[in-house]
């Protein structure tokens, strides 16, 4: 007997996006930074050094981890000759008129053989329920005389409070990075949407 298929969202962790803030399934929140980058190989070597030092700062003032994504896709550019086609049909002068035809033909030749990806940097900062363990530690525990350990239990927060810890962890990974020269803008609900079906529909997007 075949198996049924299981929904989507049975493999996807994330629960809802609001406030600004990806909920996932356990409680945690993410908020996603996007973050400009830098041409590191076109920087002087006192430049280089000055960038690495910043960063490493940057790293070893945080008491909680921080992920990094680069996310690159194949970018679509049928869109963009489309736009060239009717600026020939429309123009006038022979010359520009050929000129735009040469560009295009160019175009479709390098795209043929170089991939034309498009990159984007993200950081993503958690926040997780506090859970204390083992259910906390009692005096005889210390001693050894706990007898079997409790299960861990999870500290009960409200959304504000996860909120406001999240928003502290955020603007502390947004200072840190700004001093590094790099540009970092939190994403909106709208943008949020929008990534996470970037992320699990890429070739849907590919097509566009």
């Amino acid at each position: 007997m075949a198996k049924e298929a299981q929904p989507t969202q049975q493999f996807v962790e994330v629960k809802d996006i609001r406030d600004d803030t990806i909920i996932m399934k356990n409680g945690s929140l993410r908020r996603v930074l996007m973050v400009s980058g830098i041409n590191f190989e076109l920087k002087s070597e006192e430049e280089q050094n000055t960038i690495i030092y910043a960063y490493q700062n940057f790293l070893n003032t945080l008491d909680f981890s921080v992920q990094i994504i680069i996310h690159s896709r194949k970018m679509n550019i049928e869109s963009y000759l489309d736009r060239l086609d009717q600026r020939q049909s429309t123009e006038e002068n022979e010359l520009l008129k050929n000129q735009i035809s040469e560009y295009m033909e160019f175009i479709r030749s390098f795209i043929e053989t170089n991939a034309v990806m498009e990159k984007n940097f993200f950081a993503v900062v958690p926040y997780d329920p506090m859970i204390i363990p083992g259910g906390g530690k009692k005096i005889l525990d210390v001693f050894g005389f706990g007898g079997k350990k409790g299960k861990d239990q999870r500290v009960e927060e409200s959304f504000e409070q996860k909120l406001t810890q999240l928003n502290q962890r955020a603007d502390q990974v947004i200072s840190g990075l700004s001093q590094i020269g790099l540009r970092v803008v939190a994403l909106k609900e709208e943008e949020l949407t929008e990534l996470l079906y970037n992320l699990y529909n890429p070739s849907t997007i590919e097509k566009r």
